[in-house]
C-alpha cells in the first residue's frame, strides 16, 4: 500500500478531531493565556489552523526558511475570530489532503528541510516530516488547546472516545 493511501485515513480522523476542538474556541477569549510565556488562546487556535498547511509546504517545496537571509521572515496568520480560524483550517486541510493524495512514495522519501536564517534546523524524508512536523505537532498543540479550554470551563469534545464532559462527569 502506498504511504499516502495509508496516511490519509489517519489524517482525516485527526483533522476531524482537531476541528471539533477549534469549534469550541470562544471569540471573547482570544487574548487569554494561562501564563505570560504562553501563547494566547487565539494565537494557539490560529497556529493549529495553519499546521495542516505545512503538509503542502512539505510536499511542494524542498525546504522552508522561516527567516531567509535578505528576505522577509515567515509571518504567521493572525485570526481574530473562531470563524476565521475555522475558515483557515478548512482551507489548509483541503489543500493538504490534495497534496498528500497526489504524492508518490518516491517523492515522499525525498528529504525536506526546515531552515532558520539559512541554517538547517532539521532535514528528514517528507513522509517522516508529514508524521512528525504536521500530524504529531498538531496532536501536541491540540492537547495544549484542551488545557486552555478546560481552564476556561469550556467542555472538551471527545478525541479517541468520549470526554468526561460528554459522559456527564
Amino acid at each position: 500500500m502506498a504511504f499516502n493511501t495509508a496516511l490519509l485515513p489517519e489524517f482525516d480522523d485527526e483533522m476531524a478531531i482537531l476541528r471539533k476542538m477549534l469549534e469550541r474556541v470562544p471569540d471573547d477569549k482570544f487574548a487569554w493565556k494561562p501564563h505570560e510565556k504562553s501563547m494566547t488562546l487565539g494565537r494557539l487556535a490560529t497556529h493549529l489552523a495553519e499546521i495542516p498547511g505545512w503538509a503542502t509546504y512539505t510536499i511542494s517545496m524542498d525546504s522552508l526558511d522561516l527567516a531567509p537571509p535578505g528576505g522577509e521572515p515567515f509571518k504567521p496568520t493572525v485570526a481574530d475570530s473562531r470563524q476565521a480560524v475555522l475558515d483557515i483550517f478548512d482551507n489548509k486541510v483541503r489543500e493538504a489532503r490534495q497534496s498528500i493524495a497526489s504524492a508518490s512514495d518516491e517523492h515522499l522519501m525525498k528529504p525536506w528541510s526546515l531552515l532558520m536564517g539559512g541554517n538547517t534546523l532539521f532535514s528528514m524524508p517528507r513522509a517522516t516530516c508529514l508524521r512528525k512536523w504536521v500530524m504529531n505537532h498538531a496532536i501536541h498543540h491540540r492537547a495544549q488547546l484542551g488545557v486552555y479550554l478546560r481552564l476556561n470551563e469550556i467542555p472538551i469534545p471527545g478525541t479517541y472516545g468520549p470526554s468526561a464532559d460528554e459522559q456527564g462527569m
